[in-house]
Order: structure tokens, then C-alpha cells, then sequence
């Protein structure tokens, strides 16, 4: 058998249900148990052979359960900053909080946790017992996530007190569960501002493509996200001087470069309009040039060039010969939903530069 999906114990439940009702038999199994009666996250594990078709449905489902009220809330001004308490987690933590004094922002630090236990077969009753050692396991784990907590506020506090960081409002959150469901769901209910999360950038191992988490996050979440590399030079939007935002030629990215611009309209600098083509295609020349034109009206006094980038080599090697040869600060661009066998074998441009640059990402989701 094989795992499709990870969610809360309501959540798989539904999608249980939905997929036996198109005669695809389906399991539910424990990741962590929590309350005494209904554990949290757990798996929906299916037979290998009816995966194509569980595939399709999953993709037509929306289990989310956000209405059209929470779609119409007004963005919250609050920077949200899943933190993991590593170093990474830390860069990302500084970049947020220039960003927020820039913003005159808040700052919400959210960290997600599940114990690692790993059940039996759950029964398909809507109860059972829990033994006192597995609640004992989910204590121990809270209590340590709650220690850490603590440390990441005492380092953040004494770097305000030093000027290091600018003294903007924050506050911590502790949620149980898978933390890319967690941080999208949240980001849902409360639409920040933005998300700034940490990544190892270039130093990431293969085994990240798959498993990162800001990676699903910038999969699933409508809200802006930065992804700050621990490696990256830059600490802050205000001293970034060149961005490149890249193009497919899309209705969809005139909405995100003028979401971009409420980050960036504030500093001087300068906006590459880029396009990555695999030849020279006079087309793809025209275009550009007509992008620019249109930003150029919207935004007089904004500094920007357009570029075809040769894909003669690997995408992200042509992505990164770019930005080394501009001193790109900030790569930047639209992104749109794509299905699970997308993801799976074709991975887009901001996940596979994510494991690839340490340079910072901006990445707006298509509206």
C-alpha cells in the first residue's frame, strides 16, 4: 500500500470517504495521537494499482474549507515566519523583521510540531483509547518545543536590545501538526502579509527536493512567500539593488509584479524583466519589450531593462550564470497551481532554485 495524503483526522476521514466512494478502498493510519479520542494528522494509504485514479480525485478536492467570507478578509499586516529553532530559521527571522519595520508590520514567529509515533492500522470506529506512554510522548515533545521557543525569543529580544534587529511587535505560536499543512492553513485564516521561511539554499541535499517544506509551502500557499537561503548576503529588502522577475508572458504576472512592487516601492532600485528561452526566439524579444513598456507607465520612476536568458545549459545554471553576472539580489516570480504528477516529474523554476541559489526568492502565487 502506498501513503496519498497526510491530514487531520476529519480531513482523511472525508477523503476516505470519497475516495471508496469511487470504488478505491482506502486506509487510515496514525501519525501522532493527541486528544484522547480522535487522534490529529494521519495517513490515507491506498493500493499502489489504484493510484492514478486517487490521484485525479485528491486533485479535484478542496479540503481546506475556506469560504468565500474568509477569501474576502482583508489581508492581515503581519509577517508570518515559520521557524524550526536552526540556523537557517534564524536568517530568515532577521530578514522578516527588517521587512515588518519596512512594512510597519507585526511579526508572527509559528513553529509546527507532531510527536514521532508511529501506530498500528487505525480502526475505521470513530474512537479508541490512547495509552497513557503515547500522551506521555506528545508532552514530552510540547514541553521541549516550548523550551526552544523560549531560547529563539530570548536571541531575538537581546538583538533588539543591541540594534541588531528593529524593535517590531512579535508574537510566537505553537500549533500541532504537519508544518506545511499548518503554515497554509494558517495563512488562509489570517492572510499576512507575507511569508519569509528559511532554506539551506545550495547546500541542500537531493532528498530536500521532495520533503522541504517551504517548497510545499510556496506549492500551496496564496500568500507571498520569501525563501531566505542561509547562505544569502543580503539581510533585508532595502539593500537590494537589482531584481530579476521572470516571465512567461502570463495574464496572471501583472497582478504579481504589482504585489511585488508593494514590497520594493519604497527603495530605489533596479527590476530585470526576464524571460528564460531555451533559443532566440524574436518573439519572446517583442514581448518583453511590450512588458516593459506597460510597467514602465505604471511605474515612472522605476529603473528597468528586459533580458532573454539563453538556456543553453541547465535551467538553473542559466538562472544562476544570470544572476551572478547582474548581482541579482532577489529572484522573483508568478506561480500557478499545478497538479501532483506536475510536482512529481517536472518540478517548477522556484522549487528547483530553491536547492539550487542562495539567492533570496519572491514567490507570488497566480490569482
Amino acid at each position: 500500500m502506498v501513503t496519498v495524503a497526510i491530514h487531520t483526522y476529519e480531513r482523511a476521514h472525508i477523503l476516505k470517504s470519497f475516495l471508496e466512494s469511487e470504488g478505491i478502498p482506502a486506509v487510515i493510519h496514525g501519525i501522532r495521537m493527541i486528544e484522547p479520542v480522535i487522534p490529529g494528522n494521519v495517513r490515507v494509504r491506498i493500493n499502489e494499482s489504484d493510484l492514478p485514479r486517487a490521484l485525479k480525485i485528491i486533485e479535484a478536492l478542496d479540503l481546506t474549507g475556506e469560504d468565500a467570507k474568509t477569501a474576502e478578509k482583508e489581508v492581515k499586516k503581519e509577517i508570518l515566519v515559520p521557524v524550526d529553532f536552526s540556523d537557517y530559521s534564524l536568517t530568515a527571522c532577521a530578514f522578516a523583521f527588517r521587512l515588518a519595520r519596512d512594512l510597519d508590520c507585526g511579526v508572527m514567529l509559528l513553529h509546527a510540531f507532531f510527536t514521532p509515533f508511529y501506530p498500528a492500522s487505525i480502526p475505521f470506529g470513530d474512537s479508541f483509547a490512547i495509552q497513557p506512554a503515547e500522551k506521555s510522548i506528545y508532552q514530552d515533545v510540547k514541553s521541549k518545543t516550548e523550551q526552544e521557543m523560549f531560547h529563539l525569543v530570548q536571541k531575538i529580544r537581546k538583538q533588539i536590545a543591541s540594534g541588531v534587529l528593529p524593535g517590531v511587535p512579535f508574537q510566537t505560536l505553537l500549533v500541532e501538526g504537519l508544518p506545511e499543512e499548518e503554515i497554509i492553513s494558517y495563512s488562509r485564516k489570517v492572510r499576512p502579509t507575507a511569508v519569509v521561511m528559511g532554506t539551506r539554499g545550495r547546500n541542500a541535499k537531493d532528498l530536500d527536493l521532495i520533503g522541504s517544506v517551504t517548497a510545499e509551502v510556496m506549492e500551496g500557499c496564496r500568500t507571498p512567500v520569501f525563501a531566505i537561503p542561509e547562505g544569502t548576503q543580503v539581510q533585508g529588502v532595502a539593500e537590494m539593488k537589482n531584481i530579476v522577475f521572470l516571465t512567461n508572458f502570463q495574464e496572471r504576472e501583472f497582478k504579481a509584479f504589482d504585489l511585488m512592487m508593494q514590497f520594493l516601492k519604497p527603495y530605489k532600485m533596479k527590476v530585470y524583466l526576464a524571460h528564460i528561452a531555451k533559443k532566440e526566439d524574436v518573439w519572446n524579444e517583442i514581448k518583453l519589450s511590450g512588458i516593459q513598456k506597460r510597467f514602465t507607465e505604471l511605474y515612472p520612476h522605476l529603473e528597468t531593462e528586459y533580458r532573454l536568458i539563453d538556456q543553453n545549459i541547465g535551467l538553473e545554471e542559466s538562472l544562476e550564470q544570470f544572476v551572478q553576472e547582474h548581482q541579482i539580489d532577489l529572484i522573483s516570480l508568478s506561480s500557478s497551481r499545478r497538479n501532483i504528477f506536475a510536482r512529481m516529474f517536472n518540478p517548477g523554476i522556484a522549487r528547483r532554485m530553491l536547492f539550487h541559489s542562495d539567492t533570496p526568492l519572491l514567490v507570488i502565487k497566480g490569482m
